[in-house]
């Protein structure tokens, strides 16, 4: 099969991927075998390619966001069969004894594992899952728009809830991406006032498309204090401008699993008057599941742009450089 492979972490100018051959895996145990249909773009895959996130496994097969058809079960696997569609993401195994995972938070879990950084993703033909981790797919999307669901949409929505938007609440969004053009329609299906901080400005065309209520640059002040904002863009000298938006009480949600160093903050300014700031910390397989019912019951508008398996660097390039409009998908067949 054909798979792309991280050898050199280091920018995209330096041609950190390789496109191999490589044997199709087969399934152990509990395991299934997946022939990969789409895989999107997730600006992660960017950071391991990079090397912002230094790979847990050399030549690992980027790609967490998979659409797929089961092509064949590992012993011990019920409940599915070959030919149904499933879902690969970014969670790819906990322990499931620490007090995280009995806590129901096994996104905490020491020992969890992620699929592109610990073990091969979708950048490749075929892929194997643990059965427990494979995710149903809602049906009304096609391929190419299931694919940024299974990260950028399920990020996105555990980000929505560490913000704490309040019922009719003020929501900043900052960096207009595929997880952030998510995030906006789930928080105006819920009542939500959005406004959208990003520097491209086809970002702010297609924000204010979907329903923002406002579109500016990425360090503008919003037109009103906001209750909640998220930070969807890698940019740490973003956050205290996103503070400084907050009104009293208000939650800053930091979405990305990287981030560029924070300048210092000021008490009084950014954090004072109950302001407070979260990380967040992937997702557990109920967010998943939660959002997925959501997206099946509530139909989202993705915003896709299609490139071949062959033109996976490239897919990266234009994302490294912000040419994504949307979220990038790549096409195995």
């Amino acid at each position: 099969m054909t798979a792309w492979r991280v050898t050199r972490p280091g920018p995209m100018a330096s041609q950190p991927l390789d496109r191999v051959r490589a044997p199709v895996p087969r399934p152990a145990a509990g395991e299934l075998l997946v022939r990969v249909l789409v895989c999107g773009v997730c600006r992660t895959d960017l950071h391991v390619a990079e090397g912002d996130l230094p790979v847990h496994r050399p030549g690992v097969t980027p790609g967490h966001e998979v659409v797929g058809e089961v092509v064949a079960l590992g012993e011990d696997v019920a409940g599915f069969a070959p030919g149904d569609r499933v879902g690969i993401a970014w969670l790819r195994e906990t322990c499931g004894k620490c007090r995280y995972c009995l806590r129901e938070r096994e996104n905490l879990c020491p020992d969890s594992r992620y699929t592109g950084w610990d073990a091969d993703g979708g950048y490749a033909e075929f892929a194997v899952i643990a059965a427990d981790y494979a995710l149903p797919l809602p049906g009304g999307y096609s391929d190419d728009e299931l694919a940024p669901l299974l990260c950028a949409g399920l990020i996105g929505y555990h980000a929505l809830a560490r913000a704490e938007v309040p019922e009719g609440g003020r929501l900043g969004i900052y960096g207009f991406g595929g997880s952030a053009h998510l995030t906006a329609q789930v928080a105006i299906a819920r009542g939500a006032t959005v406004h959208v901080l990003t520097r491209s400005a086809e970002a702010r065309e297609l924000a204010l498309a979907l329903g923002a209520a406002s579109a500016g640059g990425a360090a503008d002040p919003p037109p009103e204090p906001l209750d909640s904002a998220i930070l969807f863009a890698p940019a740490g000298e973003l956050v205290p401008p996103a503070l400084a938006a907050l009104d009293r009480g208000g939650t800053l949600a930091i979405a990305g699993i990287h981030l560029s160093d924070v300048p210092p903050l000021n008490y009084q300014r950014h954090l004072f008057q109950e302001r407070q700031v979260r990380s967040v910390t992937a997702n557990t397989r109920a967010d998943a599941r939660e959002f997925l019912e959501f997206a099946g019951g509530h139909h989202l508008r993705v915003s896709t742009v299609p490139y071949a398996l062959a033109e996976a660097d490239r897919a990266l390039t234009d994302l490294a450089a912000d040419r994504v409009n949307g979220a990038a998908v790549l096409r195995a067949g």
